[in-house]
C-alpha cells in the first residue's frame, strides 16, 4: 500500500497526514511516538493483508504539521478528533505508538462510540516513577518541536491519576503489543491489559520499544492476525 502525503486544517492549524489504501474501506488512524513522525508507519501500511484506508497524522509538533505554543496528552487527542471529524469517519481502527499509545488510551475513554478496535504499541498510560531527566536541547536542527518534548516528558512525570482509573471503562476491543527487549516495563503492559475488559496482551520476543521497526515481520503477523 502506498502512502500519499496529504494537508488538512484543523481550528487554523495545517496538520500533515499520509493516507493510501481503499477510500471506501474500514480506516486505520495511525499515531506515532514523541519524536517521530507519520512516515514509522510506511512499512506497517505496506504489510497490511486486508483491504483499509491507512491513514498516519503528523501529531502536533511533529513532522509537517503545525508547531504550537502548548503541548500535551489531552490537546493531541482533540487534535485527534478534530481530524477524523474533518475526514468524515465515523468509527475507525485506531493504532498508537509509545505518545501516540498514550493518546489513543486517552481518547478511547473519551470517545468510545467512535472506535472499532484499539491497538497500543509497547506502552502504558503514563504511571508514577523515577523522574526523567528531560536532555537540554541539542544544537542541531531537530525534525520536531522541542517545546513538545519538554511538555511530554513532564507529564510523564507528572501524570494524570484518573488515566490509569479510567482504563477499565475502556470497552473497546484491544490489543497490547510489547517486546521483549524494550525498556518499557512489561508488567505494566500486562496491568493495562488486565484493567481494561476486552483486552489481548502479545509480546514479541527480541523487540525493543519500537517494535514495528525492531520485528516487522512478526509484528505484521500479529497485527494481521488482530485484524482479520
Amino acid at each position: 500500500m502506498e502512502l500519499i502525503k496529504k494537508q488538512t486544517e484543523l481550528n487554523g492549524n495545517t496538520f500533515n497526514y499520509l493516507e493510501g489504501g481503499d477510500p471506501s474501506a474500514l480506516p486505520i488512524v495511525a499515531l506515532h511516538s514523541l519524536g517521530n513522525s507519520a512516515t514509522s508507519w510506511v512499512h506497517v501500511a505496506a504489510g497490511l493483508e486486508g483491504d483499509y484506508r491507512f491513514i498516519a497524522l503528523d501529531q502536533r509538533g511533529h513532522g509537517e504539521s503545525v508547531r504550537t505554543d502548548t503541548y500535551s496528552f489531552e490537546e493531541m487527542r482533540e487534535d485527534l478528533l478534530l481530524f477524523v471529524d474533518a475526514l468524515n469517519l465515523e468509527r475507525f481502527i485506531l493504532l498508537g505508538h509509545s505518545m501516540g499509545g498514550t493518546v489513543s488510551y486517552l481518547f478511547s475513554q473519551q470517545y468510545p462510540a467512535r472506535l472499532e478496535k484499539l491497538i497500543v504499541v509497547d506502552t502504558p498510560p503514563p504511571f508514577p516513577d523515577e523522574p526523567i531527566e528531560i536532555p537540554p536541547e541539542p544544537v542541531e536542527p531537530l525534525p520536531f518541536d522541542w517545546k513538545a518534548l519538554q511538555s511530554i516528558m513532564g507529564q510523564l512525570n507528572s501524570p494524570n491519576p484518573t488515566w490509569w482509573e479510567k482504563l477499565s471503562a475502556i470497552i473497546t476491543p484491544t490489543l497490547i503489543i510489547g517486546g521483549s527487549s524494550s525498556n518499557i516495563p512489561q508488567d505494566k503492559l500486562r496491568e493495562v491489559s488486565e484493567l481494561i475488559p476486552d483486552c489481548k496482551m502479545v509480546t514479541v520476543d527480541g523487540a525493543g520499544h519500537h517494535v514495528h521497526h525492531d520485528k516487522l515481520p512478526e509484528f505484521l503477523t500479529i497485527l494481521n492476525n488482530y485484524l482479520d
